[in-house]
């Protein structure tokens, strides 16, 4: 007997593409239940729902193209009444483990959400995850059977001008690029314009909050050679917030001077030759290059530069500090790291070239000391400025990237070469001789001397813009393997397929958890790095638990 054409065996193909596959609800069902036991960030029932669904239609077409593989190869199939017998107990225990497994998940959730410090949640929201996953399981169900109607549609046409499995194989090609074209060509694109767009309105908008500086020290003041309005929303934050000398003093009980703050927005100027010309001679302007330490810092994709680890900064120094940070986007950092995870880089080698070079070109004893500093997206973009030949003759004094991408290059080649017997969430390179990975609470494991060139790396192990791991879909992440960090749940366990899933809305949400965890960087951590990476010099363990804990310190 010949294999059944699929075009012709009209009964066969409807019954697995509308029909009730009980493999398909059984795996269905079991990803549904996996992707509610907990991850890196605790998900709140809509986004879990989101994802449930998403996997339980995932686990579903999988049962249903391992059915269609099955009859393919002609393989027996079991009779009709055992079928239907087979679908109606498959519908029920199927309920039933669903039903048990959203019981179990607020426990999950909530011994989660305690080891960040949350509110714990009762069992109300998971009618809400229930409905969404249904929700969202029906709208991809759809999909697929629309995509499979292409399919027979165009295996119909083909099956009468070339033979039966060729046509069978073009028809599978062309609706894959059908999907494709209309997926990411149409759908993406349209989405990606959309957020660009809302992202450039948001940015665009004057906050009561940052009131244009009357200082001519300040960017967008009197005399400033770039206009308050084209800083950008990020960058009129970041140039009217902020301790001044006053607070600084206060604060410290030291005497202190006014930090120097330099942006630049997209708006600043037409074309990026010109903002990093008029950034420099700003800093020329304001005599940046005349304080003991000048900071480079890459924003995040928003032009966002975090508070937190700038006011850090400006107390342990006193404010003899001069920061500069140049805009190259307006879309989120995760949106363009799973997108172009190239965003930004050709900015920030212009302005790491420019202003290097003009430093490179002052007398050693009179320029100030050199860092560069980055979080998320700019952590990367800054990380990727330059390349060891353009720097390894006059190096800048070191680098402070918080929350740094999983596709860092430096970071991975840190993490994957790290000393044995080292947590790939904390790990020690080297003996951290030139390069180290900080923790919350100031925690490292470097037992070398640092050297005159340092990297510090501040991360959070429930951070998934870190940890997230392209690979887990077929293999476990190395900073699963226990013990694990001290805020990741020990229920946490890899499932094939669900882990990879589950960290993708991770990445999506990480800046939701409290913070000091996910992708929410805390003030007394960027004080532990800042004075480690500087030696915080006149500064002993007391003052700084002083300031860490200093509650007039924080950004309000």
């Amino acid at each position: 007997m010949s294999a059944p054409d699929l075009a012709t065996d009209r009964p066969r193909a409807r019954g697995i593409l509308t029909g009730l596959a009980p493999l398909g609800l059984m795996l269905g069902t079991l990803f549904f239940a996996a992707s509610l036991t907990p991850s890196l960030v605790p998900r709140p029932p809509l986004i879990q729902g989101a994802l449930g669904g998403f996997l339980f239609a995932a686990g579903y077409g999988l049962g249903v193209l391992l059915r269609a593989i099955w009859h393919w190869l002609e393989l027996p199939a079991a009779p009709p009444a055992i079928r239907r017998s087979l679908r109606v107990v498959a519908v029920i225990g199927c309920a039933l483990a669903a039903g048990l497994a959203l019981l179990w998940s607020a426990g999950w959730e909530n011994r989660l959400r305690a080891l960040m410090d949350m509110e714990p949640i009762d069992n109300a929201g998971q009618i809400t995850i229930a409905a969404t996953a249904l929700a969202v399981f029906l709208v991809l169900v759809l999909l697929a059977r629309l995509i499979g109607l292409s399919f027979r549609i165009l295996n119909r046409s083909f099956h009468t001008r070339l033979p039966r499995r060729v046509a069978l194989l073009v028809s599978v090609a062309l609706t894959a690029l059908l999907v494709w074209t209309v997926a990411n060509g149409v759908l993406v694109a349209q989405a990606m314009r959309v957020m660009d767009a809302s992202y450039k309105a948001f940015d665009a908008l004057f906050e009561p909050g940052s009131p244009q500086p009357t200082d001519p020290m300040k960017t967008g003041g009197p005399g400033s050679l770039l206009a308050w309005e084209g800083l950008g929303r990020a960058g009129r934050e970041f140039i009217a917030a902020g301790p001044d000398r006053a607070k600084i003093e206060a604060v410290t009980g030291r005497p202190a001077l006014e930090p120097l703050r330099v942006y630049a927005g997209l708006n600043s100027a037409a074309t990026l030759e010109e903002r990093t010309r008029l950034v420099l001679d700003e800093m020329i302007r304001i005599g940046a290059f005349e304080r003991s330490t000048l900071v480079l810092i890459t924003p995040t994709g928003t032009g966002w530069v975090d508070p937190q680890g700038q006011y850090a900064l400006e107390y342990l120094l006193g404010g003899d500090v001069a920061s500069v940070a140049v805009q190259y986007s307006f879309l989120a950092s995760w949106i363009a790291l799973l997108s172009d995870s190239a965003y930004g880089l050709e900015t920030a080698r212009a302005v790491f070239a420019t202003v290097y070079g003009y430093w490179r070109s002052l007398p050693p004893e009179e320029r100030p000391t050199l860092y560069l500093n980055g979080l998320s997206l700019g952590a990367y973009n800054s990380d990727r400025s330059h390349d060891l030949f353009q720097v390894i003759g006059d190096p800048y004094r070191g680098a402070l990237w918080s929350g740094p991408p999983f596709n860092s290059p430096t970071w991975q080649t840190a993490t994957h070469g790290r000393d044995a017997g080292t947590p790939a969430w904390l790990p020690t390179f080297q003996d951290g001789r030139v390069i180290r990975f900080m923790g919350p609470g100031g925690k490292h494991n470097s037992p070398a001397d640092w050297g005159r060139y340092r990297v510090l790396y501040l991360q959070y192990a429930s951070d998934a813009i870190a940890f997230f791991d392209p690979a887990s879909i077929w293999r476990r992440p190395d900073w699963m393997t226990p013990p694990m960090g001290p805020d990741v749940s020990p229920e946490f366990r890899w499932i094939p397929v669900v882990t990879f899933f589950q960290l993708t809305f991770d990445l999506m949400f990480a800046v939701k958890p409290p913070m000091g965890h996910g992708h929410v960087y805390a003030f007394p951590d960027y004080v532990d790095a800042w004075a480690l990476l500087t030696d915080a010099p006149g500064w002993d363990a007391a003052a700084l638990e002083a300031l860490k804990t200093n509650p007039d310190a924080r950004p309000q």
